[in-house]
């Protein structure tokens, strides 16, 4: 029997109310050494490789590390809205998220990466200062989620587009337990489509330790696909193919 089956709309609703200091302390911790990690690849790279193609079709590198800086900055509005309870939305408009994307991405590749630290520095005082009260204050991003949810938010996006950078870090390299949560998230991203088939995602963890999850589909029969947890959610993402999966892998619907 799977793990973990979906709602409707892939919505996850956690099944107690409260959030810890500690899971909080817990989860930033995570998202610190993401940002490390991402910090040190960053690093290798210079002016001109920075310019060069990332994983995601029309955007450089520094495309994706100025998004990783504006989506902490986003995700913080976030917070600002448990914070204070007034709408407070991660980006004025789609336009204008891409519109700073598209200007940050002209600097230099220091600039970059000092807009990568600030950013994160603001997102992590907001974290470490937000009243335990407001982390069950519902939000709203692409859909409405309670405030704690906008750590899990933040770390994927950590680890998804430090691998976009083709710096030399794979999904592969993402750390358990932090690559569990990511595939639950993006399994969850697929919950309720009517595009997507059914499949039972099955991966193998470090020590023999195996987890599913089921992909409620359009078919009645769900296939089986089996792989690690690297190549199972570069597959899920439609960054990387299913040669190193076992089963029939369908073809999925471009990742949202």
């Amino acid at each position: 029997m799977a793990d973990t089956v979906l709602g409707a709309g892939g919505t996850h609703v956690p099944s107690g109310t409260a959030h810890t200091t500690d899971q909080v302390t817990a989860a930033l911790a995570a998202i610190e050494r993401g940002t490390q990690r991402l910090l040190d690849v960053g690093e290798s790279l210079d002016d001109a490789s920075v310019r060069r193609a990332s994983l995601l079709p029309g955007w450089s590198r520094a495309h994706v590390l100025t998004h990783l800086a504006r989506n902490a900055d986003g995700l913080l509005n976030l917070l600002i809205w448990a914070k204070t309870g007034a709408e407070h939305p991660m980006y004025a408009s789609p336009a204008d998220r891409d519109a700073d994307i598209e200007e940050g991405s002209e600097r230099g590749h220091r600039l970059l990466l000092e807009d990568v630290v600030a950013s994160h520095g603001r997102f992590a005082h907001a974290v470490r200062t937000l009243p335990d009260s407001a982390w069950t204050a519902e939000v709203i991003g692409r859909e409405p989620m309670p405030a704690h949810h906008v750590l899990r938010k933040r770390l994927f996006e950590l680890w998804v587009h430090l691998a976009d950078l083709d710096g030399g870090f794979g999904f592969e390299d993402i750390p358990e337990p932090d690559v569990e949560q990511l595939l639950e998230d993006a399994v969850q991203q697929f919950g309720g489509r009517s595009d997507v088939p059914a499949v039972t995602v099955v991966v193998d963890f470090q020590g023999a330790r195996t987890r599913s999850w089921e992909l409620r589909g359009t078919t009645s029969m769900p296939v089986q696909v089996r792989g690690t947890p690297g190549a199972m959610l570069g597959w899920l993402l439609g960054r990387t193919g299913d040669e190193a999966l076992e089963g029939a892998a369908p073809a999925l619907p471009v990742w949202l």
